[in-house]
């Protein structure tokens, strides 16, 4: 049995990926802002008020999670607001790059000494991060957000090394979720078992690779 961290876990790939790895028999620690039903009936451990776009989540998780030493911590909070160019919304880019960027940097800071050797970090990214895929545009504090939380994933994966914690920086689909209005081409069940596969997937031979939850390597 291994211990795992999941961050925005109370709904959508979070929930799905904390109900799975309790299914499997793993302990789960999820962490949210506030629960919802769903997450409370999983019979997990909960803690909330973990606003992973404060500063102030560094000490909180120190605090909180103490001795507990974590096998697997999945950074997978995120918001998603879309912002155009005809009508920028600054305030809602620093949003979307404190929550989705800087968010895991610090939930990762946090939990570092609680990171067992042999660990692992997932980083619950998107393609529109990718700039050689980006064939669209917009949404720009979104891919912006994402594309620096890919940078964070990479150097993670190297500062880490001494650790002996492996990082995977992971797509999971376009997901049919409340982020997303329910449109997409998959459910937040499938996303959140090909993410524990590559997890498991996961060691110091494939640490910073950009991969879609399928398996296929994508472009940075």
């Amino acid at each position: 049995m291994a211990t795992y961290v999941i961050t925005g876990a109370n709904r959508g790939i979070g929930l799905e990926l904390s109900r799975q790895a309790k299914q499997a028999g793993h302990e789960v620690i999820a962490l949210c802002r506030k629960p919802s039903p769903e997450l409370e009936a999983l019979g997990v451990r909960i803690e909330t008020g973990i606003d992973v776009g404060e500063d102030a989540v560094v000490e909180e998780l120190r605090n909180r999670l103490g001795e507990t030493e974590v096998d697997v911590l999945i950074n997978n909070a995120g918001i998603l607001e879309r912002t155009g160019l005809d009508e920028v919304d600054y305030e809602s880019l620093r949003r979307q790059f404190e929550v989705n960027a800087a968010g895991p940097v610090r939930v990762v800071e946090g939990l570092r000494p609680s990171l067992k050797k042999g660990g692992k970090v997932a980083l619950v990214t998107s393609r529109m991060g990718s700039i050689a895929d980006n064939s669209s545009g917009g949404h720009y504090g979104y891919r912006m957000s994402k594309a620096a939380l890919n940078a964070a994933g990479k150097s993670l994966a190297h500062d880490l090394a001494g650790d002996e914690v492996s990082v995977l920086i992971v797509h999971p689909g376009w997901v049919k979720t409340d982020m997303t209005g329910n449109n997409g081409m998959i459910e937040a069940s499938d996303a959140a078992s090909g993410i524990h596969a590559r997890i498991d997937e996961l060691g110091p031979e494939s640490t910073g690779r950009f991969m879609h939850q399928n398996g296929e390597e994508l472009p940075w």
